[in-house]
């Protein structure tokens, strides 16, 4: 990306409202869904910021981080408050990292949906990732016109894609690509099979994405990428049809690790926009899993 530079330090220090100025220009909070809670949750947006710690989840772990690596700012893809609270006790995951954050003057800032429709979020990492080409949105946005613009170069897309791998090939060989793409978790890589089903078109929604399975059916893909399939949506897909080759095969990722592809790009916008801030991705691991007693393969 070469995006112009907003560096506000060459006159002062940058400030917590620059920051989420150009993330919030990148990924306007309006593209979000209704449901949705994006933006700032904590923080002085006059508080000076000199670095910034990317991550996908708001843990208790990656707000020991965030203070453990001096950061003033803590950006995530996932909200803390997704579901409202009315108590925020210390002794409570999400009220320990409320208190932990506050003491700690850190700003909380968090983009989810409005992020996963952007040509430089989550939808986006995957597209570059994939080398997709022609690549088209899963499920197409609503917006157009003055609530589809956005800035830094980032573009409306939709949630998820479908495109072209630039050559043919398996299910199992796609599979093993992506274990090499993605952070490693315990589960690793789950597909449907068979394995040496050729691929010519895919389908991904980085993120929960079994209720895309139809469109991505629709869509005439040979695979579809996305995480937290579970048994009975995966099951009834591929029994639809009486030919397994008549839907998309299966490749399950985890959740944490799909969307953690989004990071590199936020720290490139930053980067580049903001030059005199210090941009860090968490090291943190927020998959659940640890561990894994593997089974005999099944046929």
């Amino acid at each position: 990306m070469n995006l112009p530079v907003h560096d506000p330090s060459a006159h002062r220090p940058s400030v917590l409202a620059d920051v989420i100025g150009v993330l919030e220009a990148a990924y306007p909070l309006r593209w979000a869904e209704a449901w949705d809670r994006v933006g700032l949750v904590l923080g002085e947006r006059n508080a000076e910021v000199s670095r910034v710690l990317l991550a996908v989840d708001p843990t208790v772990a990656v707000a020991r981080e965030a203070i453990d690596r001096e950061a003033q700012l803590l950006v995530t893809h996932h909200p803390l408050l997704l579901r409202g609270a009315s108590f925020l006790p210390a002794d409570d995951g999400k009220g320990q990292v409320v208190t932990s954050l506050i003491r700690a003057r850190i700003g909380l800032w968090c983009g989810h949906t409005n992020v996963d429709r952007s040509t430089l979020g989550t939808v986006g990492a995957w597209v570059r990732a994939l080398d997709l080409q022609d690549a088209r949105p899963l499920v197409p946005g609503k917006e157009s016109g003055e609530a589809a613009a956005a800035d830094h170069g980032s573009e409306l897309f939709g949630l998820g894609a479908v495109g072209q791998v630039p050559s043919p090939i398996t299910v199992g060989q796609l599979a093993a690509r992506l274990a090499g793409i993605v952070p490693a978790t315990a589960r690793g890589i789950a597909h449907t099979g068979p394995a040496e089903r050729e691929v010519h078109t895919v389908a991904v929604c980085p993120g929960a994405g079994d209720s895309f399975l139809e469109a991505a059916t629709g869509s005439g893909a040979d695979v579809y990428i996305t995480s937290d399939l579970r048994h009975h949506p995966a099951l009834e897909h591929i029994e639809d049809a009486a030919d397994p080759s008549a839907v998309p095969a299966l490749i399950d990722v985890a959740h944490a690790a799909s969307e953690a592809l989004w990071l590199p790009l936020a720290r490139e916008l930053l980067n580049e926009t903001l030059p005199g801030i210090e941009v860090l991705i968490s090291e943190q691991s927020t998959d659940p899993w640890r561990g894994q007693v593997s089974s005999p393969c099944p046929r």
